[in-house]
């Protein structure tokens, strides 16, 4: 179609004319995406946030309970095995096979009486004992006798049982003279008083969350009298059933006394009392001290995570002619793991661990010094940490590409475990479920914002190219939409111009339906051949095509490019001419401009509609190039922009004529062979 002599400059556009906010408005797109990924990543986080601490607090407790269990396991690795040498700790276990062996539980306190004996001939330089003794005896034979005197009402038979076996007696003077410990345990009303060493406290209120009750059950007056110390038999369980902590001191009525794994550390260490500060943290006892939590709890790390604990069991020891080697010089704990004594207890890691054990692996953990507690700055400020946690899960995805992100964002996470586990180690536990949780809820929700808003843009920038450039380029900008550079510039490019020869009349004569089919054809085949050249197809303009080369992106050899395609455009165009509808119609032959310069090229117009626009005098000469198609003879004209850009023997010269519009006559040149240019014809 030629171009009227009075035509304005030529718009080269996928898309129409300019508004001055068009530079700024796909980056605000693209800032307004990332705000709204950015903002609801940030709810997200505030929502988990909202729920774990607020609507499901036992849900949390036990999340963290879990990670720290796991961040101590791992800890354990770290923390120093006792040097050889120190005090060990070991067990007497009444298991199933001693009590199958001896007889069933309970068994007679005289019993007991020869276990300890046993291990103060041995050389233990403690012995605690698992068990609450807070009825006297009831089995031995002067017990029995007493029960029957009372039954009977004969004085008799009370005075026979002076001259019986009595075990309570037997029992307390194998406690006697012995560094020994026995077990109370708590009660919510006041009952017995409870014997211990003297606690020296200082800052009490920093002791504000420890256990009390307010009275204990504890041994009988002839025993705890007998004894060298008391401790709590106490193992609280969490919310899950599971034992990960016991008291190193608790309160009854108004006094402050020790664990049974402390006091049996007191006691064989040789200390004479306890030293507590409560606004420093710390407790001391001899040459032991350690960290004091606020609820006075020892954390246990995983018993599975931690050596095994020598057991012995109670048969053998009961069996030996001498003394038992393991028991020399070493902390012995007396309890059972026999079910019948109803002492088993759920423990991290595993199912059911005797609560003799438990005392006594945290025995030998107060000795090996590793009494970890939560640090109270960070309990102060877990709420900024996991926070914090949050906002770096929501940044990541915003300022990094998917698969960097993914590598950051485990990086991170590795780090702050690393970090978490060697603090453990250090004695300072940090609590990392609810820092990760939100570090992994910002980011899965920002990524999965980010990408959704990301595959929108792209599904964009896909519709608004995809029929106008080859399809690695539009790979190209979709994944970097900032290589479009749509803010408007001036930029070389070659304008190629086509044009069906007599279409006008072509249409007086042809029904609708069949036109449009034909066109639709056409235009196909030529776009798939300009596609292919690297050119982009701007638009239609009734049978003419207007395509740009070296646009949007750079595109190497762009003139040359642009002339193999108006060859293969030419070639495939006459073949189309000859198929049986078109052929029929008299569909004309197809008038190609090209021409390369510079031109002001961007991103115009408003609201949804903005078209990637070149203007200038380049765009205008090769519209009047195809133009002059018609009255030089030939199919194919090209301005000397292009051919200056074109290797030797690809064009010829032809004639100097005068472009309408332009007031210097220019040479136009012809491609030398108006073959395929290497493009296949349908």
């Amino acid at each position: 179609m030629p171009v009227p002599s009075n035509a304005p400059a030529i718009a080269c556009s996928a898309i129409p004319p300019c508004s001055p906010n068009s530079q700024t408005r796909p980056m605000i797109r693209l800032l307004r995406g990332r705000i709204a990924a950015a903002a609801l990543g940030a709810m997200a986080c505030f929502v988990v946030y909202v729920a774990f601490t607020l609507l499901l607090p036992d849900v949390r407790q036990n999340l963290e309970e879990r990670a720290t269990d796991l961040t101590l396991g791992l800890a354990m690795e770290l923390v120093a095995t006792p040097a050889p040498g120190s005090t060990p700790v070991v067990v007497i276990d009444i298991d199933a096979a001693s009590t199958g062996a001896i007889g069933a539980w309970p068994w007679r306190r005289s019993l007991l009486a020869d276990l300890v004996d046993k291990a103060a001939a041995a050389g233990a330089v403690a012995i605690a004992i698992d068990i609450l003794f807070a009825d006297p005896d009831q089995r031995s034979p002067a017990a029995l006798a007493r029960r029957l005197g009372q039954m009977v009402e004969d004085p008799s038979l009370a005075a026979l049982a002076d001259r019986l076996d009595d075990d309570d007696r037997r029992f307390a003077q194998a406690l006697g003279g012995r560094p020994t410990v026995l077990g109370f345990a708590l009660t919510p009303t006041a009952a017995k008083t409870v014997r211990g060493a003297p606690v020296l406290v200082r800052g009490r209120a920093g002791l504000d969350g420890m256990w009390r009750f307010a009275g204990a059950d504890a041994p009988t007056e002839v025993l705890a009298a007998a004894a060298t110390g008391s401790g709590c038999l106490a193992l609280p369980g969490d919310s899950d059933g599971i034992v990960r902590r016991l008291p190193l001191f608790v309160g009854v009525g108004d006094e402050i006394r020790p664990g049974l794994a402390l006091e049996a550390v007191r006691v064989g260490v040789g200390a004479s009392l306890y030293k507590l500060d409560g606004g420093q943290g710390r407790f001391a006892t001899g040459s032991i001290t350690g960290a004091l939590a606020a609820d006075a709890m020892l954390r246990l790390p995983p018993l599975a995570a931690t050596p095994p604990i020598k057991a012995i069991p109670a048969r053998d020891v009961l069996a030996a002619n001498g003394p038992v080697a393991a028991l020399a010089g070493a902390i012995v704990f007396i309890g059972g793991s026999a079910p019948e004594l109803g002492g088993l207890r759920a423990t991290a890691g595993a199912s059911l661990t005797p609560s003799v054990m438990i005392h006594a692996a945290a025995a030998r953990q107060i000795l090996q010094g590793f009494v970890p507690r939560t640090s109270a700055l960070l309990q102060r400020y877990a709420y900024i940490v996991a926070g914090l946690a949050g906002l770096v899960g929501v940044a990541i995805p915003l300022l990094l590409p998917p698969l960097a992100g993914a590598g950051v964002m485990l990086a991170a996470i590795a780090a702050f475990a690393v970090f978490v586990v060697n603090a453990a180690a250090g004695g300072v536990l940090i609590e990392p479920a609810l820092a990760l949780v939100l570090a992994a809820t910002g980011y899965v929700v920002t990524a999965i914002l980010a990408f959704a808003f990301q595959h929108r843009r792209e599904r964009h920038i896909r519709r608004r190219f995809e029929q106008h450039l080859s399809p690695h380029v539009v790979a190209m900008i979709a994944r970097d939409p900032s290589l479009l550079k749509l803010k408007g510039q001036r930029r070389e490019v070659t304008a190629m111009f086509t044009d069906i020869a007599n279409f006008t009349g072509l249409t007086h004569g042809t029904d609708p339906e069949t036109l449009v089919a034909m066109l639709d054809a056409y235009f196909g085949g030529m776009s798939e051949i300009v596609v292919a050249h690297g050119g982009m197809v701007d638009k239609f303009v009734g049978d003419a095509i207007h395509a740009l080369f070296n646009a949007p992106l750079e595109q190497p050899g762009h003139a040359q490019a642009a002339v193999r395609c108006a060859l293969a455009l030419h070639a495939w165009s006459e073949a189309f001419r000859r198929r049986e509808v078109p052929a029929a119609l008299g569909f004309g032959h197809t008038r190609i401009g090209v021409e390369t310069g510079e031109v002001i090229v961007g991103d115009v117009g408003t609201g949804s509609k903005l078209d990637y626009t070149a203007y200038g005098d380049t765009v205008n000469a090769a519209a009047r190039l195809e133009a002059a198609n018609k009255e030089l003879g030939t199919m194919i004209c090209v301005g000397p922009g292009t051919a200056a850009r074109c290797p030797a023997g690809l064009l010829r010269p032809g004639k100097t004529i005068q472009l309408r519009g332009f007031d210097v006559p220019i040479q136009v040149f012809e491609p030398v062979t108006q073959g395929t240019g290497g493009s296949q014809v349908p």
